[in-house]
């Protein structure tokens, strides 16, 4: 198995993943599914495929098409205490085919990944998981940190 940087022609294919993945933090949660979000992701992953601060990882399907994704990004924050220099990496859409799940793609992405973060000194990671991924993360080192996880959406 090869794991390899997405490309523009691979957006169709990482959308579509994305969808299933939406489908199953539903299940999980409250997780909300916004209609049209795909535009805006396509128009996203075109302009920062490539970028320094975004890494997108595949596995191709034999039969044509993605197998499994997983995207890497780095953020800046004001430096502190846990993190002198303020930046911090987050592991968003990590997602495997249901018909090619169990042969090791996801565990293969998650190693390329973890090298991105190591090459740029990144010293914190974080993720959402579902209750799937979550072994997996856990065997990577994943823990929860104390702090509850909270967020705010805007209502309207």
């Amino acid at each position: 198995m090869t794991v390899r940087d997405a490309t523009c022609a691979d957006i169709p294919e990482l959308i579509r993943l994305r969808e299933i993945l939406a489908d199953r933090m539903a299940q999980d949660g409250t997780y909300p599914v916004d209609a049209q979000w795909q535009e805006a992701y396509a128009d996203d992953l075109r302009e920062r495929l490539g970028s320094d601060d975004m890494a997108v990882r595949v596995v191709d399907a034999p039969e044509g098409g993605l197998a499994a994704c997983g995207v890497g990004l780095i953020f800046e924050r004001l430096p502190g205490p846990g993190l002198p220099d303020g930046r911090y990496g987050y592991i968003q859409g990590m997602t495997t085919d249901p018909g090619h799940r169990r042969r090791g793609h996801s565990r293969a992405i998650m190693v390329a990944l973890m090298e991105w973060y190591r090459e740029r000194e990144v010293r914190r990671v974080d993720l959402h998981a579902t209750s799937d991924g979550e072994p997996l993360y856990r065997e990577f080192g994943f823990v929860e940190d104390g702090y509850p996880s909270l967020t705010w959406r805007d209502p309207s």
